[in-house]
């Protein structure tokens, strides 16, 4: 009998352990994804932040420009991911384990995880984007 649950403990152990690194994997896709799009954004934009330094915007102001961008994208992806988390607990709320369905806690935690994840992601645009020389930025194109 022991050897029986141990087999079935290790398959269940086993198919966590994949999903866990699956989720990891796509967490750090999506980072590089942000990235990435950010990157591109702040490069197309160079000219108008310039501009906007050169009409008086501080560094903190470009930065809190392109900061809050990204963490307006974050919000309507969580919000859009919470209700299908919410919508399809029914079908997940089988193969959890110790934590309901529906856990404000779990939400919680994983908003402030992609939070997080999101606002690293951007941290380098957003400091590429406050260390924009105007005159540059005005005769870049």
């Amino acid at each position: 009998m022991p050897q029986f649950l141990n087999r079935i403990v290790s398959l269940y152990e086993t198919g966590s352990s994949l999903v866990g690194t699956f989720a990891v994997t796509a967490l750090l896709l999506a980072a590089v994804g942000i990235y990435g799009i950010l990157h591109f954004a702040v490069t197309r934009r160079t000219r108008e932040i310039g501009i906007r330094m050169a009409l008086g915007a501080t560094r903190g102001d470009v930065l809190r420009l392109v900061l809050a961008r990204s963490m307006a994208f974050v919000a309507a992806g969580l919000a859009l991911g919470i209700a299908g988390a919410v919508a399809s607990s029914r079908f997940t709320g089988a193969i959890l384990a110790g934590v309901s369905a529906t856990d404000p806690l779990t939400f919680l935690a994983i908003a402030l995880l992609f939070g997080l994840v999101v606002l690293a992601a951007s941290a380098i645009p957003a400091q590429r984007a406050a260390r924009v020389d105007p005159m540059v930025a005005v005769r870049y194109e």
